[in-house]
């Protein structure tokens, strides 16, 4: 079950996506109690650092409890990354993970995330570069490639291989899909066939039948769960159970759902304070009861609280409404 990242022992498969706004401290400390083996932050600007933006502070804040932990740096200038790389090393992460993979549009139009898939020459010295800077291990995250024209991942991961990448992960989607359709998992086999560091596999991973098949379809060393973990620190236990015992843990109920929004939000607030916690909590709010009966309701309202006394009035008139 155990990998290797370089000289960092990976103990299982299972792996937290980096979400911009989703895999923020708080909810990595949920995932790591629910069985993840390995989380990765937010992304974060190499240039923010390089300029100290306050608002990427933040972004660097990592728990010793949630280790190891891979720290997710964006950016399309090889020397400004190395320099950052070398700069932030001695901070608590574990390895350092490049995005080549992010579809926004303002990410994207500076050279940045996936419109590094474009350009194999400029991969190539940002991992070179930037392997160079570092002791502590180098991963790459690309995509299946730019459009359906450029499919090019193999290439990609080969180019990341040999410049110093101890690991890559693939998501199965063009940047033009961004999240839609289908993720090919081929991709994700075709790249662990042809490079000799662990690949970990990306894309359309909400149950624990999904792990498993990802895992026979493609022979990928990790599994990387991305949007199927929002409002689910649960699907990491789940698969677990799934892989050792071939039993199928059943959902939380609605009561220890709740009892997660609460502990959660709690959470929030103690590492950003009740203003910024509670706002942000909004949207985990709404993926934690999607599915539940009248949940439309409680998420037309949830942007109304601001603190957690809100938030525990809200849940219990949902409580309520629910058994009525």
């Amino acid at each position: 079950m155990n990998f290797f990242i370089g000289n960092v022992e990976i103990k299982g498969k299972l792996c937290l996506g980096p979400m911009a706004g989703g895999t923020d401290l708080p909810f990595r400390l949920l995932c790591k109690e629910k069985g993840v083996d390995l989380l990765y932050t937010e992304m974060v600007s190499a240039k923010g650092i390089k300029y100290n933006n306050k608002n990427t502070r933040e972004l660097l804040e990592i728990d010793n409890r949630e280790r190891p932990v891979a720290l997710q740096l964006f950016g399309c200038d090889p020397d400004i990354m190395a320099e950052t790389a070398k700069r932030i090393e001695s901070m608590d992460f574990d390895v350092l993970d490049i995005n080549m993979g992010c579809p926004v549009p303002k990410v994207v139009n500076n050279g940045e995330g996936s419109a590094l898939m474009n350009n194999p020459k400029l991969v190539g010295e940002i991992v070179y570069k930037t392997s160079r800077a570092i002791k502590k291990p180098l991963t790459v995250k690309i995509r299946k490639g730019f459009t359906k024209d450029n499919i090019n991942a193999v290439e990609i991961a080969k180019i990341a291989e040999e410049n110093g990448a101890a690991a890559v992960a693939v998501h199965g989607r063009t940047r033009e899909q961004y999240y839609s359709g289908k993720a090919d998992w081929d991709i994700i086999r075709r790249v662990k066939d042809v490079v000799s560091i662990p690949v970990i596999g990306n894309g359309d991973i909400y149950s624990p039948e999904d792990a498993v098949n990802m895992l026979k379809e493609t022979g990928c060393d990790g599994i990387m769960i991305a949007r199927g973990a929002r409002g689910n620190p649960w699907i990491f236990q789940q698969i677990k159970e799934y892989l050792l015992t071939g039993i199928m843990k059943p959902k939380p109920q609605f009561q220890e759902v709740m009892d997660m929004i609460i502990r959660h939000a709690k959470l929030a607030v103690e590492y950003k304070g009740e203003y910024i916690g509670m706002r942000e909590m909004r949207k985990h709010v709404a993926w934690y009861t999607a599915g539940f009966p009248g949940s439309a309701k409680l998420r037309n309202r949830v942007n109304e609280m601001e603190s957690i006394s809100d938030l525990e009035i809200l849940l219990e008139e949902y409580l309520l409404y629910k058994n009525n």
